[in-house]
């Protein structure tokens, strides 16, 4: 981006990254324009004077991202449906997420948007991929597809008050002393803190040479889900104890998490599932391109503690995008 007379479209924010990157591009002073559907209501801290211009649209409707594109040079692409709130929406998510970014790229077209920045999952190709990891790819081939210059950043676990992945891991250890757990705890993660995860997003707008790559991006530790749920019993002062037993699936395993944690259900299949995958970093480029301080996994939990204004039982932000 050259100036800040570029304007920006955010979608996507209402949820838990795009209510933070949201903040932080206003503190850049960049101009942004946030696509809301129409059943949903922007609630920000932003003083008046930097309120962004807000518009009706969704994604699933084509004729209403026209409009909300005019004028416009760069667009985040924030969204993904996950499962929805309930079980039974969990098989539809990749179907949605694939119309949704196929009605993007063509109006982004049509537009002669120039960037367009997205924030996807990070994992190894092959068959064993998870369905969720596997939505994420491919909603990012579709966004590379078409003329602007698609900048895919892929995160693992990203840990941050607020999101899914963090109230998970909270409300785990913080109600079972002893833990039975799969199999999948052992598989390798990069987490990643969602100040870096925003420093990030708000980097690769600034840096042109980002335009058109994929980029990992990732924490400076490399843990286990095992090693996660452990630090975080560390930093809280918790004696935990976690077996592993080989007859829970993912999908078995989803099921137990939703009946201890208060996220919703179909939400919890697919990130439970990604969670059998290894998710690690193969490509460093962007610690060059965009250079920031890496926040250490210790202290990305004290920090989404610190911001956690109640206990068990409330989530203090709304935690994701959804597509109906």
């Amino acid at each position: 981006m050259e100036s800040l007379e570029t304007k920006v479209l955010l979608t996507g924010a209402t949820g838990f990254i795009g209510g933070r990157l949201l903040n932080a591009l206003s503190e850049k002073g960049v101009r942004v324009r946030c696509l809301v559907r129409p059943s949903e209501k922007l609630v920000t801290q932003l003083p008046r004077e930097k309120h962004p211009e807000i518009v009706s649209g969704d994604l699933l409707d084509p004729k209403t991202l026209g409009p909300a594109m005019e004028g416009i040079q760069a667009a985040y692409y924030l969204v993904h449906s996950m499962g929805g709130r309930r079980i039974r929406d969990t098989m539809a998510f990749a179907e949605r997420d694939r119309i949704a970014a196929t009605n993007f790229i063509e109006a982004a077209d049509s537009a002669g948007l120039e960037r367009i920045v997205y924030l996807g999952g990070l994992g190894e190709t092959g068959s064993r991929l998870s369905e969720h990891l596997s939505s994420r790819l491919e909603v990012a081939r579709i966004l590379q597809s078409g003329n602007p210059k698609t900048t895919a950043l892929r995160a693992a676990i990203i840990i941050g008050a607020g999101g899914a992945s963090f109230e998970m891991l909270r409300y785990m250890v913080e109600r079972l002393p002893v833990m039975m757990c799969p199999r999948w705890i052992e598989s390798k993660s990069q987490p990643i803190a969602v100040e870096n995860a925003i420093d990030y997003l708000v980097g690769c707008l600034f840096k042109p040479a980002t335009a058109g790559l994929t980029l990992d991006i990732g924490g400076p530790d490399i843990l286990t889900y095992r090693e996660l749920m452990l630090l975080y019993a560390r930093v809280r002062g918790l004696r935990r104890f976690i077996f592993t037993v080989p007859v829970l699936t993912p999908r078995l395993s989803s099921h137990w998490v939703y009946l201890i944690t208060p996220v919703p259900a179909g939400i919890v299949i697919p990130l439970v599932e990604g969670l059998k995958n290894d998710v690690v970093c193969r490509d460093d480029r962007i610690r060059e391109l965009v250079p920031i301080r890496l926040i250490s996994m210790e202290q990305a939990i004290c920090t989404a503690l610190a911001e956690t204004a109640k206990g068990p039982g409330k989530l203090p932000s709304q935690q994701a995008c959804f597509i109906r």
